[in-house]
This record gives C-alpha cells, structure tokens and sequence, in this order.
C-alpha cells in the first residue's frame, strides 16, 4: 500500500515558494508543488488569478475568523475541500503553472 505514496513523482511534493500581496502586505508562501496545482485549479474555476484568489480568500477569512494563525495550512485544508467537493461534483483538471 505504502508504495501508492512512497513511489510518486518526487516533483509533486517538492516545495515552491511564492510571492504575492495580502492586503498590501508583500509575503511570501510556500507550498508543495501538488497543493500550488489545486490552487491554480480553483483560481481557474473562479476565473481569476492564483494571487487574486488568494487575496479573496485571506480577505474572506479575515473577514469571518480576524487573522489565521497559520495560512499555509488554511490553504492546503482548502485544497482538501476542493478535492472532496469535486468528488462528487465535476472532475479535477490539472492546470499547469
């Protein structure tokens, strides 16, 4: 079973940093190269960019929850969401970066 997990593609959980803007605020956040692939699905989805996306978002929970302790998390447990909605509701396309 182990396999399934051990033998992907070393690419896939390699780290990416990027940079953007949160609320006018430069920063950066990192990511493994899987959840950046889900995030630009979700931008695509919603037909906006990858950084308006994630300023949206971190505008959003701001809005309802004041600052997250740890944003980085919140988007990878956003991806999961995703995943789980498109379970059921439309299959994931990969969009390249």
């Amino acid at each position: 079973m182990c396999h399934i997990f051990a033998g992907q593609d070393p690419q896939r959980y390699a780290s990416q940093t990027r940079r953007l803007r949160l609320n006018g605020q430069s920063t950066s956040i990192r990511l493994e190269n899987s959840f950046w692939q889900v995030i630009n699905q979700i931008a695509a989805n919603d037909g906006v960019t990858t950084p308006i996306f994630i300023s949206k978002l971190h505008a959003e929970v701001l809005e309802l929850h004041g600052e997250p302790e740890n944003f980085t998390s919140l988007l990878r447990c956003a991806c999961l969401k995703f995943m789980e909605s498109s379970r059921t509701e439309m299959p994931m396309v990969i969009v390249a970066d």
